[in-house]
């Protein structure tokens, strides 16, 4: 965690978690905006109700069902169990930094440390508000977000992440 920028924290808590600090696991209110917006109002991009926690938990102990909204229906209440043990057993600090860790941002970047020197030649505390809110935009989807592939793509996700650090 101390090899972390503090912008690389601050952009992926606002962007991903912003309620990180005060759950233990899982966000009720998340959960329920994503409930009523996706499962009642039918809103395509309605936000997702996962915290960092939950999403770790996907990363570690379930395997990626590609479109099966039924079987992915069927894993989100494991993942809400592991989230809570996670919490239980591990500091915040500790759960960001093992999911900045377990993240592939492509091109055989798989972890922060990685990610940093393939995009930026640099170690995670070296990098800057820019570098570190583009990598946090390509958690996301590291590849529609790849500046290699996709750099206006990339740049405008980059942007977003400014903008929910802003309103943070």
């Amino acid at each position: 965690y101390e090899d972390l920028s503090a912008y690389l924290v601050k952009a992926l808590i606002a962007t991903e978690d912003e309620r990180f600090a005060e759950h233990s696991g899982i966000d009720l209110r998340a959960l329920l905006r994503a409930i009523v917006k996706t499962g009642l109002l039918r809103q395509e991009s309605s936000g997702g109700g996962s915290t960092l926690t939950q999403q770790l938990a996907k990363q570690l102990y379930t395997e990626e069902v590609a479109g099966n909204k039924i079987e992915r229906l069927f894993q989100k209440p494991i993942e809400w169990v592991i989230a809570v043990k996670l919490e239980k057993y591990y500091t915040k600090e500790e759960i960001l930094t093992m999911y900045l860790n377990k993240y592939d941002f492509g091109y055989n970047a798989v972890g922060i440390k990685s990610a940093a020197h393939v995009y930026f030649g640099k170690k995670p505390d070296e990098l800057n508000i820019e570098e570190a809110a583009m990598l946090v935009g390509m958690c996301k989807n590291s590849s529609l977000y790849n500046p290699r592939r996709r750099p206006e793509k990339t740049k405008e996700r980059r942007n977003v992440v400014f903008l929910q650090m802003e309103k943070a």
